[in-house]
Parts: C-alpha cells; sequence; structure tokens
C-alpha cells in the first residue's frame, strides 16, 4: 500500500478532495468538505499519496479523551476510493488511524468492509430502491400495507408540491416527532438548516410538501440528489399527515417522477423495525454498511470516560 498520511483540516486540499470523491466509485454526498463542514467542522482526515484514497474523521475531545464519532446527518462514511477497494486497504486505513485516538465509533460505507479478524464491526441495514423500471412495474411490487395507504391518502385529496421552504419541514418535525427527541438541541436544528440551505443553493437537495384539503403542510421531506442517488434524509410530519398516509403519498409521488432512470432512492435506514418495515414496503432491498467500535483506552481509563459521561 502506498503512503498514508495524517492531515488536520487546515492541511488537506479540499480541491483535491472534492474530486477524490466525486471520482470515487463509492463516493457519496456525506464525504464532500463542504458537508463535513457544516456537519463537522475541523474534521481531520486519513489521505493515500495525492488524494487515491481518502477516509475522513470526525474527531472530538471529551473528558481529555481524543475520539472519533458518527455525526449527525451523515450516515456512512469510512474510505473512499477511485479505484480497487478491499478488505486489506481498509484495514490498512483504520490501522493508521493516529493513537492518540483513543475511542472510535463510526460508520464505515458498504464498500468499507474491513477484515473480520483484526476488527469487530457490526452490521447495520439501510434499504434502496432502483428506479431504472417504469412505475406501473416499480408500484406493482408494494406490498399491500403500502398500497392501502395510498388509498387513504387518496381519499384524502392530498397536494404535493415541490420545493416547499425547508424551514417549514424542520417546524413541522419539531411541532411533533421532535419533542420526543430529547438528545436533538437547537445546535443539531441550525445544522440541519445550514445543511439543508446548502444542499439547496448547490443543486444537490430537494424539498417535498404535502398539503391537505384546506392546503396545510402535513408532511414534508428533504432528499439529497447526488452522484444518481436520492437520500431520504429528513422529513417531518404532523398527526393529520399521519393519519392521511401523506408520507406515503409523498415518496409514492418521488418514485413517480424520478422513474424510470438511474436513480437510486437511499432510505438511509433503518435498523428500527417499524421504520424498515414501511421502507420496504416500496419493495426497497435491504443492504448492510459496517460500523467499526474500536476502544484503545486501559480498563481505568475506560472507566474514567464512562464515569465522566455518566456525571454529565
Amino acid at each position: 500500500m502506498r503512503k498514508i498520511r495524517y492531515l488536520k483540516n487546515e492541511e488537506i486540499n479540499k480541491k483535491k478532495w472534492d474530486a477524490c470523491i466525486t471520482h470515487a466509485f463509492n463516493g457519496n454526498t456525506y464525504a464532500y468538505s463542504w458537508y463535513l463542514d457544516i456537519i463537522h467542522p475541523n474534521w481531520s482526515a486519513l489521505i493515500e499519496e495525492e488524494y487515491v484514497r481518502v477516509m475522513p474523521l470526525p474527531v472530538k475531545q471529551k473528558y481529555g479523551v481524543t475520539y472519533c464519532y458518527q455525526p449527525y446527518f451523515a450516515q456512512q462514511l469510512g474510505v473512499f476510493s477511485v479505484s480497487v477497494l478491499t478488505p486489506d486497504i481498509v484495514t490498512g486505513f483504520i490501522s493508521k488511524i493516529p493513537d492518540f485516538i483513543k475511542v472510535i465509533d463510526m460508520n464505515l460505507n458498504s464498500f468499507s468492509n474491513p477484515d473480520s479478524k483484526k476488527y469487530t464491526v457490526e452490521l447495520s441495514n439501510n434499504y434502496m430502491l432502483d428506479l431504472i423500471q417504469e412505475y406501473p412495474r416499480l408500484s406493482a411490487k408494494y406490498r399491500s400495507n403500502t398500497k392501502r395507504n395510498l388509498k387513504t391518502a387518496e381519499k384524502s385529496k392530498l397536494t404535493l408540491m415541490k420545493g416547499v421552504g425547508h424551514e417549514e419541514i424542520i417546524t413541522l418535525f419539531r411541532n411533533h416527532r421532535g419533542r420526543g427527541m430529547t438528545k436533538w438541541r437547537d445546535e443539531h436544528y441550525q445544522t440541519l438548516s445550514r445543511l439543508m440551505y446548502t444542499a439547496l443553493y448547490q443543486g444537490q437537495g430537494v424539498t417535498y410538501g404535502v398539503y391537505s384539503e384546506r392546503n396545510d403542510l402535513i408532511s414534508g421531506a428533504f432528499f439529497l440528489n447526488n452522484k444518481q442517488k436520492l437520500v431520504f434524509l429528513f422529513s417531518g410530519t404532523n398527526a393529520e399527515g399521519r393519519s392521511s398516509s401523506a408520507l406515503t403519498f409523498l415518496i409514492d409521488s418521488v418514485i413517480k417522477e424520478y422513474s424510470p432512470g438511474k436513480m437510486i432512492l437511499d432510505f438511509e435506514g433503518s435498523n428500527n423495525v417499524n421504520l424498515a418495515r414501511f421502507y420496504a414496503g416500496f419493495d426497497a432491498k435491504l443492504t448492510h454498511y459496517y460500523r467499526l467500535k474500536l476502544n484503545r483506552l486501559s480498563p481505568v481509563g475506560n472507566l474514567l470516560f464512562k464515569v465522566a459521561a455518566m456525571l454529565k
């Protein structure tokens, strides 16, 4: 393997970095420099030679421990390559993560599978739908519950609008499901807003809203749109939207819009049984990506780190 360097954020050539992600066979929007700058400022990276392979490292420090973790709004990171990527190559990258990074808990992309003899990884679920077929053929494969939900939506006389304001979708989420998301703070919503705004500005995002018969916004969704992939990143739905199956109507409309074509609809999850059932209802196929967990702390250091986290 050629030389792999660890670089701090200010040492990274962002132009070369983004060129690598664009040409990487496994590149995704999460790994672009502008995206990483928003979700995790001061991210660092491992870089092979002149950016032929790269691995972003979202590094932070807490309680005196430097650790690497998966930031909000990025499902998969890991190693990105413009050429072949084998378990040995991925393992080589992981081995080059500096020793001062003591705890690692991050998601690798579905092509970043390290050597299972050297590192323990957990499988996480994802669901994807290839939109290459005509819509009638795709919709014919929907599960019975999805078809029933679409009939409910039809009776509710819903209307779809493309280009709805991204802040409206965030507000819809905060006022309903967001109330039970105790880990989400103002800073997370601010990050999400910046992310959505920037993606829309760069032409790498699209929003949809579903309106009731009274013209009230009852459901909305934001998709990342890049590299022939639509990523279902975020959505918000109120009680009326749930009872009228507005989100099912929205996703079905997106499938209808983009098929037939070379797009893949990436549902971005999930290990949650109910969400998995919902995504599978559109005949989305189960795929996997990897979660790497590595702890280099001594037994005493690990205990102190856990105690400090509990006392926060």
